[in-house]
């Protein structure tokens, strides 16, 4: 499985390749407002860089849940002001391919022309029409995610859902006119889905490995984790670092996480562990 991002690719053969979570926001769950101007922002993801990071990935609207409190909408032209100076300096400072966490297509195409790579779309191409056309038009990988805009509730098939959602827009993607080898997926731990549901969809990352497409998982420091333990988001670094661990032999391809250094060190011991490692 391999991404082509212009003239580079990114092979998720061997490694697990690790996403750092760099929101420019003031109201994100974990760190909103610690990296909301631009400096702190391009410093954050440099440090990223320096501590193993092989994508971050920006973001400038909230999607945390009704849990953490309201979340003010953002509109198109606050959501580039965040967003496309902080990729523009990091592109001046490092060659680290940068995903752009957005559902809106002109955010991502001035991001894309700001020296971004990747378009994460929690909607999976659902929420704005025009976003297949940036992709397309930019030549570049998308992640396709499940679960935004469903509310928590009971399943009749889960896993079936997830796979069938998923494959239902892989198909609308390559329809398009993106090939299979630009497509991402994500089962979406967290969004529309109750703890026990984060759980299950952990366990079985392995039903999506048949899709022809890396697989990401974003659950660092997510409530099912600190709530299981029964402690705070603060305190959900060594839950985080656990699931991590095991996602790898579950084979998943990107883990988008908050915490680099030590995500990549649980990592590459369980890819030591698991045969997966270089």
């Amino acid at each position: 499985m391999i991404w082509t991002l212009g003239s580079r690719s990114m092979d998720f053969h061997s490694r697990v390749q690790i996403m750092g979570i760099l929101n420019v926001t003031p109201d994100s769950f974990f760190d909103g407002g610690r990296y909301h101007e631009r400096k702190a922002a391009v410093e954050r993801g440099l440090q990223m860089v320096e501590e193993g990071a092989d994508i971050i990935d920006v973001g400038g609207e909230s999607s945390r849940p009704p849990l953490y409190g309201e979340v003010r909408p953002v509109d198109v032209s606050e959501e580039c002001e965040r967003i496309v100076p902080v990729v523009e300096e990091m592109r001046r400072y490092s060659a680290v391919p940068i995903s752009v966490d957005t559902t809106k297509a002109e955010v991502a195409r001035q991001a894309l022309l700001a020296g971004g790579d990747v378009i994460n779309d929690i909607s999976a191409l659902c929420a704005d029409p025009g976003m297949v056309e940036v992709a397309a038009a930019g030549a570049a990988p998308v992640i396709l995610m499940h679960g935004h805009g469903r509310a928590p509730g009971p399943y009749a098939n889960l896993l079936g859902e997830l796979k069938g959602f998923l494959a239902e827009r892989v198909a609308a993607a390559r329809a398009a006119g993106l090939s299979r080898d630009r497509l991402a997926l994500d089962p979406g731990i967290g969004f529309g889905k109750s703890p026990r549901d984060n759980l299950v969809v952990i366990q079985h990352l392995d039903v999506l490995s048949d899709m022809g497409c890396p697989v990401l998982l974003g659950s660092s420091r997510k409530s099912f984790i600190w709530k299981l333990l029964g402690l705070t988001p603060e305190e959900s670094l060594e839950g985080s670092l656990a699931v991590a661990a095991l996602s790898v032999a579950r084979g998943v391809h990107i883990l988008r996480v908050h915490d680099v250094r030590e995500t990549v060190r649980a990592v590459r011991m369980a890819e030591a562990i698991t045969g997966r490692m270089d």
